[in-house]
């Protein structure tokens, strides 16, 4: 079974232009996604998806494999299809190349056991909303899913809404996703629906057209960054989990050379 992560990078931005190069801590933004992806156990290649030179140059010089592809793609869905057009595979792993922070352990998850890789499969990562005020942001979109984990309805309000009961956790959407070769065969191939047109949600494609969607609950530090201030708030994130990361190595080399000079010292007596 071959699995393929992809990451799609378009340059325009209507919010901020640009932002899969962003700087963090010294590396584009997509090179965290990119290292995320490299870490899934599971994943055999893993590539940038993009339209713009720019960002293919910048993939080059960080020597992360990008594929070129149309600048017509409305969504990322058209995207992903083009990729699977030109390399094959039995799934493919989409992580959003905004997503920064996301963790391999999440992306692994998503990862398909027992489903058979020639039907139309659509899977789709979940996580609990922590911060109420999320409920009420419209660009957290949320979920609500069948006893099975299908997908009934997505919205950008809060969904459920506590009528007959408070005590439920509320759903949002995770920029982790896997699709079969027919999956995105049938997303490319079919036109923009009602309530995707409404909710600007391209998962409705699937929906509205009687698709069964896979929602995946997973944990995930998530954080789509869509501003000036995202970036800055993924900055200080990244830059403190690097400084563990270097803490914890140097504590270990450093345990590691005393439990050397203690059992070559004990060898000696």
């Amino acid at each position: 079974m071959k699995i393929i992560g992809v990451i799609p990078a378009r340059y325009q931005s209507s919010r901020f232009p640009g932002k899969p190069l962003a700087d963090i801590c010294g590396k584009p933004m997509i090179w965290w996604v990119y290292r995320s992806l490299c870490q899934t156990k599971g994943i055999e290649e893993a590539y940038v998806a993009t339209d713009d030179a720019r960002i293919a140059k910048v993939c080059e010089s960080e020597g992360i494999p990008s594929i070129m592809t149309s600048a017509a793609c409305p969504t990322h869905l058209e995207r992903l299809y083009e990729v699977s057009e030109k390399i094959n595979a039995d799934f493919y792993i989409n992580v959003n190349g905004d997503e920064p922070l996301i963790e391999s352990s999440a992306i692994e998850k998503m990862i398909p056991q027992d489903v058979d890789s020639n039907e139309s499969y659509f899977a789709n990562g979940m996580m609990i909303l922590r911060d109420p005020i999320d409920a009420y942001d419209t660009s957290k979109i949320k979920i609500a899913t069948d006893m099975k984990g299908y997908g009934l309805y997505m919205g950008r309000s809060p969904i459920p809404f506590p009528k007959g009961r408070g005590d439920f956790a509320l759903k949002k959407f995770v920029g982790i996703q896997c699709f079969t070769k027919r999956a995105l065969h049938f997303a490319a191939n079919t036109p923009r629906g009602y309530l995707e047109s409404i909710e600007d949600i391209d998962e409705f494609r699937f929906l509205e057209n009687g698709h069964r969607v896979k929602f995946i609950l997973v944990e995930a530090t998530t954080l789509s960054v869509d501003t000036q201030k995202d970036l800055e708030r993924v900055r200080t994130i990244i830059a403190e989990r690097e400084n563990l990361s270097a803490q914890i190595n140097q504590t270990a080399q450093v345990c590691g050379g005393v439990i050397t000079s203690s059992q070559s010292g004990a060898s000696n007596l």
